[in-house]
Order: structure tokens, then sequence, then C-alpha cells
């Protein structure tokens, strides 16, 4: 009989903003690594919003904007300080908060996705 404990896999949404001076390619390709990130270790992707570019609250680096994207994904815990630390080697970057969601926040984040809540018009027709 195997008594390991089994590694169960939790819900995290990841926001995290890139410079603006990059090009709408390299910010794909930036978002894309990431994601590739959590997939290849075992994560599930569920929802990637490209936000663009926006004006930040106070400037971080002399810079008053920057390109947000957003992630939500299912993966074990131990995995959150790996991808923060991608994060702060990623000199692209120059913020990010992945928060652990409760059953509140993916019932809402599901029926965000569903009705489309938030979005601008022209993505909702996509």
């Amino acid at each position: 009989m195997d008594i390991t404990p089994k590694s169960f896999k939790n819900d995290y949404e990841t926001t995290f903003i890139l410079t603006p001076e990059l090009s709408e390619e390299e910010q794909k390709q930036a978002a894309d690594k990431f994601v590739k990130f959590i997939r290849d270790n075992d994560g599930e992707v569920i929802n990637i919003e490209h936000w663009g570019v926006r004006k930040l609250a106070y400037n971080i680096n002399k810079n008053s904007n920057g390109y947000y994207t957003y992630v939500e994904f299912r993966i074990e815990g131990d995995f959150i300080s790996r991808l923060e630390q991608e994060y702060r080697y990623d000199e692209r970057v120059i913020r990010s908060l992945t928060v652990k969601l409760d059953k509140h926040s993916l019932a809402f984040n599901n029926k965000r996705r569903e009705q489309g809540f938030g979005m601008r018009k022209e993505l909702q027709n996509q």
C-alpha cells in the first residue's frame, strides 16, 4: 500500500508588468516565456489576458507606463517561489504579484470570464 502524500494543486493568479519600451512582439514573447514556464512545471493555465500598456500609479525605475499581463493557473504550491524568482531574473519585468485564490475568487473569475465582465468591448467580440 502506497502511503506517500499526494501533492495538491492550488489556484493562483499572477499579474506582471513589463517595461513599456518593448515592442508588441517582445511583450508577447516575454508573456509566453512565463506561461511556458508554468506549463513545463506541470501547471494548468486557465486564462491569459494581455491588458496592454497602462499608466502606473507611481513611477517605477523612471517608467510611468507598463505593459500588464494577467495569468490564471493551477499548480502545486512550492512552484510559486520559483516563478517569483524567474520574475526577478528577467530584466523586462518591473513588478509582479502572485496571489492564491480562494473559492470566492474562483467563482468571481469564472463569472467574469463567462460574462466578459470588465473587458473592453472590442475584446468581447473576438
